[in-house]
């Protein structure tokens, strides 16, 4: 079809020709050109690049000479300067834009470098991902050459001294390639995408629904759930497929699907195809390379040079804080079914970086990981150890169990007398008795938690479930002012969003 018949760029179609070999030997080749390349910078001359590069092992070198970092740390000793309009402190050159991160809805941004190698490199893993969809059986293809829907943060960047900033969705949806431009696929266009009122944005693109043949959606669950129910009830349909026919894609990541398809099935007249995405803003660091697959495939022949911590008391502390020397095993070290913390070093300066999420290797032949949650955003009070992989199973199941939709939920640790136990706040629409909820969610995490289900029997005393109405996440969420395109509610409450979570519900 037109699509996959489209003339890329040599330097993106020389990049996607890369065969795949020993991901040792194609981690190593990209560790070794990220040092190339930043030698002459601060950071490179600091920590001794030269040497990493002459050195029979570089990879061992590396982890010897060079700290890992948080991103404290790392602004505090470096990245400050780059907002400075310092070049050449981790990457060659002054940085021009910069990602405004904050994970889910925690208070002060992080400004995350960007440079115009990373935005290359995600797009050729973009790419990698579209062409994998040529292979996928019993899907209609058609659908690929039709309109993509990307549902993202403003385009209309904050200008600062020497940069701009805003969400890592508003500056890819700007840096756009001129090929994939030109042929009138991206939506909601130009003008639209520059819309930083997010209730506006909506509105535009509500209105201009109609006039598009949307093959792809692509954006986080809770934000186009909501924008796909405005334009069914503007234009009084039964389903979205009455308006967009040939919608058969949704590419997704940064929050598991699960929780979400119940209610997303319920705005379908047709099935749909849900494809996974890890695109952080340090980079595009996994994708779901084929049909059918549990987990994404790790881009380790582009750019980023993977490193692996293992996630257990050992090498971090009880806030999910990385100790200081951890153990760290490179990408042909780890074991398939062990949760790790990833440490990245990437082509716009993140050097032995700990992005605060955990995955799990589920094929280690095909080097396909699933993400099983942040750092800090697990629950162990009393070592129940309970992952927000385990969160997402467990009100899965529950919600298949008892036939209802729980689009989103979270989580708090709360005293119990002179115990502990455990708080949960879930949307539901549907229905349902909070006592019995609680105690389905309570089933399954003891099925699927070993520790879990010891503590249930010793301190861990207490499982209460509040019901809400979805719209009281999204209204807290607008409330924090973490409106659309990139942003995601928490799925374990602590310290101080606990406690705004808890006075915006009182009041």
């Amino acid at each position: 079809m037109a699509l996959f018949e489209l003339k890329i760029p040599k330097t993106i179609a020389k990049a996607l020709s890369i065969p795949v070999r020993d991901p040792r030997r194609q981690q190593i080749r990209v560790l070794k050109k990220l040092l190339k390349k930043a030698r002459f910078t601060q950071f490179g001359q600091q920590y001794r690049f030269d040497e990493i590069l002459l050195s029979r092992h570089p990879g061992k070198k590396f982890q010897q000479l060079v700290p890992t970092y948080d991103y404290d740390k790392i602004f505090r000793e470096w990245w400050h300067k780059t907002l400075e309009g310092t070049p050449d402190v981790c990457w060659p050159g002054v940085i021009k834009f910069f990602a405004l991160s904050s994970g889910t809805s925690e208070a002060s941004s992080k400004y995350i470098p960007i440079t115009k190698e990373l935005i290359k490199s995600n797009t050729i893993t973009s790419v990698k991902q579209l062409m994998s969809l040529a292979k996928y059986e019993n899907v209609p293809k058609k659908a690929i050459g039709k309109g993509w829907l990307m549902l993202g943060g403003s385009t209309q960047l904050q200008k600062g001294p020497t940069y701009f900033a805003g969400d890592l969705s508003g500056i890819q949806q700007k840096n756009i390639p001129f090929w994939f431009q030109g042929l009138g696929l991206y939506k909601p266009g130009k003008k639209i995408a520059r819309e930083r009122d997010w209730s506006k944005k909506l509105e535009e693109i509500v209105e201009q629904a109609p006039n598009w043949d949307i093959g792809f959606i692509i954006g986080v669950p809770a934000w186009l759930q909501l924008c796909i129910e405005k334009i069914i009830e503007r234009y009084k349909l039964n389903h979205i497929h009455e308006l967009w026919p040939n919608l058969a894609f949704y590419v997704h990541g940064g929050v598991a699907m699960e929780p979400y398809k119940k209610g997303f099935e319920k705005l379908m007249g047709k099935p749909m195809t849900y494809i996974e995405t890890y695109l952080a803003s340090e980079g595009f660091l996994a994708y779901q390379s084929r049909q059918g697959a549990t987990g994404m495939q790790l881009a380790f022949n582009n750019n980023i040079f993977f490193e692996f911590v293992p996630f257990d008391d050992k090498n971090f502390d009880s806030d999910g804080n990385i100790i200081e020397n951890p153990e760290v095993f490179m990408i042909h070290e780890i074991e398939e079914n062990r949760d790790y913390a990833i440490l990245i070093s990437t082509n716009a300066g993140t050097w032995r970086y700990a992005i605060g999420d955990t995955v799990r290797l589920v094929d280690k032949e095909k080097m396909e990981i699933i993400i099983t949650g942040r750092t800090k955003h697990f629950l162990s009070l009393v070592g129940e150890h309970l992952s927000v992989d385990n969160m997402n199973k467990a009100i899965e199941m529950a919600a298949t169990a008892l036939n209802i939709s729980i689009p989103e939920f979270t989580v708090a640790g709360i005293p119990s007398g002179n115990f502990f136990g455990h708080q949960w706040y879930v949307a539901c629409n549907d229905t349902v008795d909070e006592n019995r909820l609680a105690q389905v969610i309570d089933e399954k995490l003891k099925i699927l938690n070993d520790d879990y289900e010891v503590e249930r029997r010793h301190a861990l005393k207490t499982i209460a479930v509040k019901v809400l109405k979805e719209s009281t996440f999204l209204d807290f969420m607008t409330h924090k002012g973490k409106v659309g395109g990139q942003h995601k509610f928490p799925r374990v409450l602590k310290g101080k969003i606990h406690e705004e979570w808890k006075s915006f519900l009182q009041s």
